[in-house]
């Protein structure tokens, strides 16, 4: 045999052995592959549904915590602090009461109420539980539990206004403040109104006791606020003594409990609600706060 085809015979050889050495050291890299990464491997990727299904579970969620994270603002009878500076009102008592049919803890966290979707969405809160209308936009949103209050937007004034501010018209001009995003602020916008407030100077706030304190202060001349808010906070002895609610309202309306959409906790909380509304419970708490005659 010449030393050419020896030659020849050796290279075929060596690129044989070089060619199965590859494959062999890239079977053994997809192996190490899908053994180090296990959602690479398809068998197991079947499992996640079940997993996943139950990581969704808003229920599952918070009871695991042991506290249910309820987003609040500060006005009253419905959450604010008393004499002793401990956190009262009527949506701290009722919130309370249907945390312990639930079996977790009630955690009160103010937020800023134009960023309550975002924050309820994030999970920096559970629910958004404070005089909350409901809407349909908000339902559509969010999963609203079953209204436990009834509500209307209502004018507040210096007492002597009172009469005047109850035509329509008479608001042409002056400084009209409503708490930003709320329903008040939407009346107060609204073309349906506009025969009231569309000549009026409207400016936004922070929060109902806000608005109320611009009144007080010669600040605003008016506030569309929420009537249990009014009836909550105005009177002999209270600060706001010298203001009155106007007599004309603006949209009826209903208070819910918001969850994250598609959440399990809001058919455990409507079992909850209406438990304390069968015992008596939750008109005892309404009653305490003036509020008896607004339950749904």
């Amino acid at each position: 045999m010449s030393e050419k085809n020896v030659e020849k015979k050796s290279g075929g050889k060596k690129i044989a052995f070089i060619i199965i050495g590859i494959i062999a050291l890239l079977a053994i890299i997809v192996t190490a592959y899908f053994t180090a990464v296990p959602d690479a491997n398809p068998v197991k990727k079947a499992a996640k549904p079940a997993e996943s299904a139950a990581a969704e579970s808003d229920l599952a969620y918070i009871k695991d915590k042991g506290n249910l994270v309820i987003g609040i603002t500060i006005f009253e009878p419905m959450d604010y602090y008393d004499e002793n500076n401990e956190l009262t009102g009527f949506e701290v008592e009722f919130g309370k009461a249907v945390c312990e049919k639930l079996g977790v803890e009630p955690k009160f966290q103010e937020i800023s109420w134009d960023a309550k979707e975002t924050e309820l969405s994030a999970k920096n809160i559970d629910c958004i539980w404070n005089g909350l209308t409901i809407t349909e936009d908000r339902q559509a949103a969010m999963s609203i539990s079953d209204a436990y209050m009834n509500n209307k937007q209502v004018i507040i004034c210096k007492k002597e206004n009172a009469e005047a501010f109850a035509k329509a018209g008479a608001l042409d001009g002056k400084t009209v403040v409503a708490e930003k995003e709320s329903y008040g602020e939407e009346i107060a916008q609204s073309e349906e109104y506009a025969d009231f407030f569309g000549k009026a100077n409207y400016v936004a706030v922070q929060d109902m006791k806000t608005a109320l304190m611009e009144v007080k202060a010669g600040t605003a001349d008016a506030a569309v606020i929420d009537y249990v808010t009014g009836i909550g906070s105005l009177g002999e002895g209270s600060d706001y003594a010298d203001l009155a609610i106007v007599e004309k309202s603006f949209a009826d309306e209903q208070y819910g409990i918001a969850f994250r959409k598609g959440s399990d906790v809001t058919a455990e909380v409507n079992k909850a609600i209406a438990e304390l509304k069968a015992d008596g419970t939750l008109k005892k708490i309404a009653d305490k706060y003036n509020l008896g005659e607004q339950l749904a």
